[in-house]
This record gives structure tokens, sequence and C-alpha cells, in this order.
């Protein structure tokens, strides 16, 4: 039996792979995120996000997972928002919520996933 790979593929630039550059260090090639419980967002370009989060959230549920915490920042609230309603859009997600203050608080969301 072949063990799966607990990761996901992603193209485009990763800010911190390529802070100066226009184009990433990689070209076009996919960049394999590994599946945990958490994803933090500050690493992905914000054009970039929605795809990212949709794929982590459908390998996440594949991996078994049934919460996860995307963390967005505090900032303005703008990716905050974002997330929420990418989240309360997806059929994949059962409901989330604002993580307690030892988790993030208003700079990450919960997010509970359906089973398979």
């Amino acid at each position: 039996m072949a063990l799966r790979d607990p990761s996901f593929a992603v193209r485009g630039k990763m800010e911190s792979m390529a802070e100066d550059e226009d184009r990433s260090p990689f070209g076009d090639a996919p960049v394999r995120v590994p599946i945990e419980d958490a994803l933090d967002l500050h690493a992905f370009q914000p054009r970039e996000v929605r795809g990212v989060v949709e794929a982590y959230l459908e390998a996440a549920r594949e991996a078994g997972l049934r919460e996860v915490r995307l963390i967005h920042g505090r900032g303005r609230g703008v990716q905050r928002r974002s997330i929420q309603a990418l989240l309360a859009r997806s059929p994949r997600v059962e409901r989330f919520a604002d993580a307690p203050p030892e988790r993030g608080g208003f700079g990450a969301t919960l997010a509970w996933l359906r089973p398979r």
C-alpha cells in the first residue's frame, strides 16, 4: 500500500521566497505545502489566497482533518472577510468562527470540515 503525500500543490509566487522578484524562483512549478491543522496565509500573494485556501480545504478533508485554522492576520480585516466569505460558500465547510485569543483571535479563523 502506498502512503499518500500529506501535502498539496499550489502555483504562483510565495512572497517569502521571492520578495524582490516579479516571478517565482521556481517558475510556474507547483510548490508543495504540507497538510497540517493550520495554514499561514502570510506567505501567499493576496490574489493567490482563494485558490490556496480551496486546495488546502480539499486536501485537509481528504487527509481526514475535521478542524483547521487559517491564519490571515489582523490588519484591517480585509483578508479575514474574504476568507470567511469563501468558507461560507464552501461545501467542504460545516461551520467556521474567529479563533479564540490563544489561537490567534481575529488574526485567524477556525473552520470545521464536513466528513468525507
